[in-house]
């Protein structure tokens, strides 16, 4: 579990800061973290920090990132 501060959703990516100045675009999101947090339409979400959780995974080339759990901080 990181901590990162949630900063947008644009063209289909949740996107993150993490502690160490890192930033990841999410594509996929657990539906369990979408219930929770309504990431795509929430102003309120945005600069908020959290402790993430997820995964990541291969198709083919292509490496993409699944956030698994969030939980504010």
């Amino acid at each position: 579990m990181r901590i990162a501060a949630f900063k947008s959703y644009k063209n289909g990516y949740y996107n993150f800061w993490f502690e160490n100045g890192e930033e990841l675009a999410f594509e996929d999101v657990h539906p369990r973290v979408l219930k929770q947090f309504d990431l795509k339409n929430d102003k309120s979400l945005i600069d908020k920090d959290f402790k993430i959780t997820f995964v990541e995974d291969e198709d083919g080339d292509d490496i993409f990132y699944r956030i698994e759990s969030l939980k504010p901080l």
